[in-house]
């Protein structure tokens, strides 16, 4: 599967722009603030029907505009498939494939599988825990549907719960069978999402591990622990016990929505332990094992995207990724970097075929 062709017309900082792809490497270089990160978030929005950098919608219009487009055309089983994400202000987006839209997103999640690494994903280690389980949810989303749907219905009783609670405050009222109700349809969701994030770790750790490894030539110890209520009891004996918390809270105290990654480096968290290259060779990992683990599970090598990776990695850890590029380990590879230079130079490096467009 490869990305052949991309158009963007008034998608943020573009009126209109064309591309065509290489099947392998495609460099996007050229100064910040030029457009590079746009050409990648485009292709992303391709794959997960929206920005990985903005999730207000109406602000990737480009200024003083009132529509934006993307139309692309792919290439997947020898099919070509042609995908087009459009929003006009005051209205809702759409997704179309092959010129029929979507009646919803979630049916498109893993047609397209792709992977993201970026400066952004710093986030995953200073922002909160919802950042973390977007990242495990949308992982084990772009392999089972079932599972994106059992996650929306959660999230949607979970929604009707808090509601309920904060009626029940306002009206100085409490109907325990109304809640009991919620209770019952959130420990179905709950437990089935939970078992299913719980075997999603315990295949992801050891690629996760073997990447991070490789990268650092072993010589870093790092560990991924997912935190869950789940693991001391089930939902709907969480739920019960803590009835007079989440009465006063008015909200949802426990459940799956309030899972976590930990991420750590010698058992220590690596948000207060950890350097900025250890950081960034941390998240690196992480990605490529979200790649492999989708690669693994779908038989399909995910497009692959790099967003400015290679400032502050040393040359040892860049040396260690242009070999995973020569072991047709990846399949389509998009970069962005400020300095062309330095693109040619581990392009060369690479044995591939590659397109550097200068923007």
């Amino acid at each position: 599967m490869y990305l052949k062709n991309i158009s963007l017309f008034n998608y943020k900082n573009f009126s209109e722009a064309n591309f065509d792809f290489d099947a392998k490497i495609n460099c996007f270089v050229g100064k910040n603030g030029i457009g590079k990160t746009n050409v990648l978030d485009a292709i992303y929005h391709l794959s997960y029907g929206k920005s990985y950098f903005n999730p207000l919608a109406v602000q990737n219009i480009k200024h003083g505009e009132e529509f934006f487009v993307i139309d692309a055309e792919f290439e997947k089983n020898d099919r070509s498939e042609q995908i087009v994400c459009s929003l006009k202000k005051g209205q809702k987006k759409i997704l179309k494939r092959n010129g029929k839209s979507y009646e919803k997103f979630s049916d498109h999640i893993g047609f397209i599988p792709l992977v993201i690494i970026s400066p952004a994903d710093r986030d995953l280690i200073v922002e909160g825990s919802e950042t973390r389980r977007k990242f495990m949810d949308s992982v084990i989303s772009q392999l089972d549907s079932h599972y994106l749907q059992q996650l929306i219905q959660y999230q949607k009783v979970i929604s009707q719960r808090n509601a309920l609670l904060k009626y029940f405050a306002l009206n100085h009222v409490f109907e325990n069978d109304t809640l009991s109700i919620y209770n019952e349809q959130l420990n179905g969701f709950g437990n089935y999402i939970f078992e299913k994030r719980k075997e999603f770790i315990e295949q992801f750790i050891p690629i996760f591990n073997k990447h991070h490894q490789a990268i650092t030539g072993s010589q870093e110890t790092v560990q991924l622990v997912y935190e869950s209520h789940l693991f001391e009891k089930d939902l709907l004996t969480l739920l019960q016990e803590n009835i007079n918390k989440d009465r006063a809270l008015h909200y949802t105290s426990v459940g799956i929505h309030k899972d976590d990654l930990a991420f750590e480096i010698d058992n220590h968290p690596i948000k207060k332990f950890g350097s900025q290259g250890q950081q960034k060779t941390y998240l690196i990992a992480l990605k490529l094992a979200q790649f492999e683990f989708l690669k693994k599970q779908s038989g399909v090598k995910p497009i692959l995207l790099f967003d400015d990776i290679f400032d502050k990695l040393d040359e040892s850890r860049v040396a260690k990724i242009i070999e995973m590029v020569n072991s047709d380990t990846f399949g389509q590879l998009f970069i962005s970097d400020t300095h062309p230079e330095r693109t040619e130079t581990i392009l060369k490096l690479t044995q591939q075929t590659y397109k550097i467009f200068n923007l």
